[in-house]
């Protein structure tokens, strides 16, 4: 999940590199008074996302494949301690009941 964060900063470092560079150039409209930088951060991060949809599409997958295993055993181990309490609970009232 880490390297897939990485990759997607990288992108998006790359696209605002590149989105920067060409509106100093010209290529690119300016921002309005001080809304330059924000506007270079906004369009950096609209063509960043496109760009990381498409080639971290494998890496996205594995990380969802991590996540799915970490749900499912987390599952796994809330039913097995459900199941204890439950056997602990039916066991205290087996021997509660054969007591009085």
């Amino acid at each position: 999940m880490l390297r897939y964060t990485l990759m997607r900063l990288g992108i998006f470092a790359g696209c605002l590199v590149v989105v920067w560079g060409a509106v100093y150039s010209g290529i690119f409209p300016r921002g309005f008074g001080d809304s330059n930088f924000l506007w270079v951060l906004l369009l950096s991060l609209v063509l960043s996302a496109p760009i990381s949809w498409v080639v971290l599409r494998k890496e996205r997958d594995r990380a969802s494949e991590q996540i799915v295993r970490r749900v499912d055993r987390a599952k796994a181990d809330l039913e097995a301690n459900r199941s204890q309490e439950d056997l602990a609970d039916d066991t205290a009232r087996s021997q509660g009941q054969t007591t009085s």
